[in-house]
């Protein structure tokens, strides 16, 4: 077998053959085949795709090079959660614990950020001490103590994807649907959840910026986990405007701490709802009512708070942050944007939001990158809100004066104004199951 023929016919657009496929990824994952002909190799993939059958192949393959995690030892159905990212996305820091309180059981590998969408490890270690490196006996323990852990992803996960990923990120071969599902796929089943929730985010502050792309790759890693014998399903979620009000690591965390209270905005208080009664019904397999009723009960009694401090605790880190947000580090600087016209705010460019909280040091611009916890943005009107001349439309912060005037400036640029009112904002197109 000779992978210059494995080139040629997916160039050709012929479907692959399992064999073909292991043996492309197993002979790159050990150095055997160089990077240019798997640059050929995913460039081909991108121009003809590929059918059901050879995604799950190549989802295989990639699941199949490294280590997988064994749940087994802890009790009850393990559902896990996968956003595939967006800006003010801080859903595991509610939803995780939110679970647990209801009944269910969630032991998850998320992941860091880079780039303008952020990292629910960083945003968790934005809590002192708060440790996302555990054993395999630290989160079965914590899980069938508590309910609920949330870890980082070990280095001999995948290692296909970690390989894949850096080589596509630099030829311009990120954007193809059978590449991205089978990406996140490998990763959440070598993870080892009996269960999977995928939120497939879309719009200008996502990765998918066309519905019908979205619903796709919702669509192909659905019949991967389902293949796989995992029941999977999908929601198709809004990120063409800020998701909740808080963008940056501490503020990202006090906000799913008002959330957990109950005082969270709407449009996050929607999808944390939505998500939760799903999972539950997964997990649980209570009805829609009783899931409702559940997660209500979790939050007005006070369970739902407790459970993420429960969480902190028993991972290292500091639970009076949970009790007194009060206690984060503010950032040393502080600037107000203000809107140069009235009228009511048409768009706003979420992507721009996320590089704006990059800029101010929230963000990663490479892996090795140090995050600023306290940077980030406080957005106080966002899309479809009025507005006057000389109103704050969103409050900055960073340590560093020149990166706040930085965005400030950089700011101006988001948002589009409109004499009239632009339609409602939907927080969840549909839901795919």
């Amino acid at each position: 077998m000779r992978v210059v023929d494995i080139i040629e016919k997916k160039k050709r657009g012929n479907s692959l053959s399992k064999e073909e496929i292991d043996f492309i990824i197993n002979g790159y994952v050990e150095n055997i085949i160089p990077d240019y002909q798997i640059s050929a190799f995913l460039m081909a993939v991108c121009f003809k795709g590929m059918d059901d059958e050879e995604t799950y192949n190549l989802t295989q393959a990639m699941l199949n090079s490294g280590e997988k995690v064994d749940l087994s030892d802890i009790s009850g159905v393990k559902v896990d959660k996968h956003s595939t990212g967006g800006v003010g996305d801080k859903t595991t820091l509610v939803v995780a614990p939110l679970m647990a309180a209801c009944g269910g059981v969630v032991a998850k590998m998320s992941g860091r950020g880079l780039g303008f969408t952020g990292g629910t490890l960083d945003k968790l270690e934005a809590i002192p001490g708060f440790r996302v490196s555990l054993t395999k006996e630290e989160v079965t323990e914590t899980v069938n103590k508590i309910g609920v852990s949330v870890i980082g992803q070990t280095a001999n996960i995948v290692p296909a994807d970690k390989k894949l990923y850096a080589l596509r990120d630099v030829t311009g071969t990120i954007d193809s649907i059978p590449l991205i599902a089978s990406s996140i796929m490998s990763k959440k089943l070598a993870s080892g959840s009996d269960k999977i929730l995928l939120d497939v985010t879309v719009g200008s502050g996502a990765f998918m910026k066309d519905i019908d792309d979205a619903r796709e790759l919702a669509r192909q890693m659905i019949r991967i986990g389902n293949k796989a014998g995992k029941e999977t399903k999908a929601m198709i979620t809004n990120m063409d405007t800020v998701l909740g009000v808080n963008v940056g690591n501490s503020l990202e965390v006090i906000e799913a701490i008002e959330t957990l209270k109950g005082n969270g905005p709407e449009d996050f208080n929607t999808l944390i709802t939505e998500a939760t009664v799903l999972m539950l019904k997964m997990g649980v397999g209570i009805t829609d009512e009783e899931a409702r009723k559940r997660i209500t009960e979790a939050i007005e009694s006070g369970k739902a708070l407790e459970k993420l401090a429960e969480m902190v605790r028993c991972q290292g880190g500091d639970p009076a942050y949970v009790y007194n947000p009060g206690l984060f580090k503010r950032a040393q600087y502080k600037g107000e944007f203000k809107s140069k016209q009235e009228g009511y705010i048409k768009h706003m460019n979420t992507e721009g939001c996320g590089i704006c909280a990059c800029i101010l040091g929230a963000g990663r611009e490479t892996k090795e990158s140090d995050i600023d916890f306290s940077a980030g943005i406080e957005f106080i009107k966002k899309t479809g809100d009025y507005v006057s001349e000389g109103e704050v439309l969103a409050c900055l912060y960073s340590n560093s004066e020149e990166k706040l005037n930085t965005g400030l400036e950089y700011l101006k640029d988001v948002y589009t104004f409109s004499k009239d009112a632009p339609p409602e904002e939907i927080i969840i197109h549909e839901i795919i199951e």
